[in-house]
């Protein structure tokens, strides 16, 4: 597609200052050596940022869907330009020290994404991500940059299948493994059974199966409106995914010609969609780290109790793994997120007057979506509205002297809506791991993982290695697990994280003694250490945190910089301008 001489001089409002005119021939001189031709410099130029990498499955195949995003580009008259950043992969490095980079690494995805394409010049941005921390730091980045940008999600991953399994009755994920770890410390999966899951769970490209982080991010970024419709349901390897990129690259051209920016799109109300969305399908905890993050990023006013406010009028409506029985996989079969979206918005819970990058509303954008299948003879991944799983959110902002400013847990109501219990104490995730798989906790104990928050840690690791050990040891019922660290999105039980403050900034989890008794009330929203006033007063007047582990890197900065949980872990909230 050519331009018009008009529309060249309006798109390009960033590039015209790189490589128009006689004194910016160094710079094109530099562009043709990475093919740039004489009518090239004419085109807008389209940032295609995506993080390929053998790593891990969820970005594997992210390569090839950016050629198909720089064909759409290409088709509709700009010119694209491809980068690639990092990724950590949180289901490799779970467990080990090597986890805290995961949520740091989302912070250095957004300055990377940012400093590229603010340097260079580019008119607009395609960013593609796999997995859980390069979404939310490509959707800050957009936010920070606030040119015309289009995500797309890079797909979920079909379950695996063992050999005996010749029905494909019992789909496997990564977080089967997990479990099977803890089953086979219990004695109930031999070496045999346990080499069985690790092989067949993971058969190919694509992000983890359940309502995790990355398919909960997916659908927030959809719903937030800034990635096409469907984006969020489609599999890594099929052709709708590659369609769904290219598309995007034509989105983005048609963005620049209506003047589209992501400050049209990321307001309060498209926040609240997100939210009101993600909780309905029974999304991550990390929902709310990132949408913070987000938030912030747009300068848009989002703070944790709205997530506590929308989620009182919003039921739980999926059955998806990790609480559930289905994956991502299922739900595209029945036609993804949209029915339940336009079941939402026509009972009045989505604004359907927020702008999507498709140029059309929210509403415009579900018109003519058709309902799911009738529950339960056609499917039963979606409840009708009055059958809900839980009639209100899953997701419960939790507040008392064990987190004086909030805490967040995952409690579907399946484990429970309370539990009092006896405190056992470990520094840290290993310690905690070592200390499940070995037969220490027992009925009744509240697991205690402390000095794990974003700068204790430093890094806020998550906690699905214990969470998935206290499961395959038949424990889940049985046992809570309280920590300042996160849960992946595949964790699930009666788990309450983001305490704050953390124990390294002097927050009471640092107190917490072998044998105190906690009590979590998921109706009343309270975390409590229950003993005498008088008592805690003692204690936290003579407790002193860790020093910090660590002093120079990446690491240090982080654990420096980075504000609480309750404000998204940002690293650029504190800084004293």
């Amino acid at each position: 597609m050519s331009l018009s001489k008009n529309e060249v001089d309006t798109l390009r409002p960033h590039s015209s200052v790189v490589v128009d005119g006689n004194d910016r021939a160094p710079a094109r001189s530099m562009l043709r050596a990475v093919g740039f031709s004489d009518e090239d410099f004419k085109k807008p130029q389209i940032a295609v940022a995506s993080s390929p990498s053998d790593m891990t499955p969820c970005n594997v195949h992210l390569g090839e869907l950016s050629e198909h995003a720089r064909q759409g580009i290409t088709a509709a008259g700009g010119k694209p330009v491809y980068f690639n950043t990092i990724t950590v992969t949180d289901g490799i490095s779970m467990g080990t020290q090597g986890m805290r980079y995961s949520l740091v690494s989302r912070e250095v995805i957004a300055d990377s994404i940012e400093t590229a394409v603010a340097a260079e010049g580019f008119d607009g941005l395609v960013a593609i991500g796999g997995c859980d921390k390069n979404m939310p730091g490509a959707m800050i980045a957009i936010a920070r940059l606030n040119r015309p940008a289009v995500f797309i999600y890079g797909g979920t991953i079909l379950p695996g299948f063992t050999a005996e399994d010749c029905d494909h009755k019992k789909p496997l994920d990564v977080v089967s493994v997990f479990e099977a770890v803890g089953k086979h410390a219990k004695g109930e999966l031999d070496d045999a059974g346990l080499k069985a899951v690790e092989s067949a769970a993971i058969p190919g490209p694509g992000s983890c199966g359940g309502m995790y982080t990355a398919n909960t991010m997916a659908s927030a970024i959809e719903v937030l409106g800034m990635s096409l419709p469907n984006s969020s349901a489609q599999l890594a390897i099929s052709e709708a995914k590659r369609q769904d990129c290219e598309r995007a690259g034509e989105a983005v051209m048609n963005m620049l010609r209506k003047g589209i920016r992501p400050s049209d799109i990321l307001t309060r109300k498209a926040f609240e969609n997100a939210i009101t969305v993600c909780i309905a399908l029974g999304g991550s905890t990390n929902l709310i780290l990132h949408l913070l993050a987000i938030a912030h990023a747009a300068k848009v006013p989002l703070a944790l109790e709205d997530f506590r406010e929308i989620g009182e009028r919003v039921p739980l409506l999926a059955d998806l793994k990790p609480f559930g029985k289905y994956n991502m996989s299922h739900l595209v079969r029945i036609g993804g997120i949209r029915p339940m979206m336009k079941m939402l918005l026509d009972r009045g819970l989505l604004h359907g007057d927020c702008l999507t990058v498709s140029g059309e509303t929210i509403a415009q954008t579900l018109e003519g979506v058709a309902p799911y299948a009738p529950y339960p003879e056609g499917q039963d991944i979606i409840r009708p509205w009055d059958q809900p799983i839980k009639s209100s959110s899953h997701l419960r902002v939790l507040h008392g002297n064990l987190a004086p400013t909030g805490a967040v847990g995952k409690i579907t109501g399946k484990e429970g809506l309370y539990f009092k219990g006896t405190a056992k104490v470990y520094e840290g995730e290993e310690d905690a791991l070592r200390g499940i798989l070995r037969g220490d906790v027992v009925k009744g104990d509240v697991v205690v993982i402390r000095n794990e928050g974003p700068c204790g840690g430093p890094g806020m690791r998550e906690m699905l290695s214990p969470t998935s050990a206290v499961a395959g040891r038949g424990l889940i019922k049985d046992v809570a697990l309280i920590t300042d660290g996160r849960f992946s999105g595949g964790s699930h039980g009666f788990d309450v994280g983001h305490i704050t403050p953390e124990a390294a900034r002097g927050g009471p989890i640092g107190i917490v003694r072998n044998g105190d008794l906690i009590e979590i009330d998921a109706v009343k929203n309270t975390l409590s250490l229950l003993i005498p006033d008088d008592e805690y007063a003692r204690r936290m007047a003579a407790y002193r945190p860790a020093p910090p582990k660590e002093t120079r890197g990446v690491l240090a900065k982080y654990a420096a910089l980075v504000a609480t949980a309750s404000e998204g872990a940002v690293t650029d909230k504190n800084l004293n301008l």
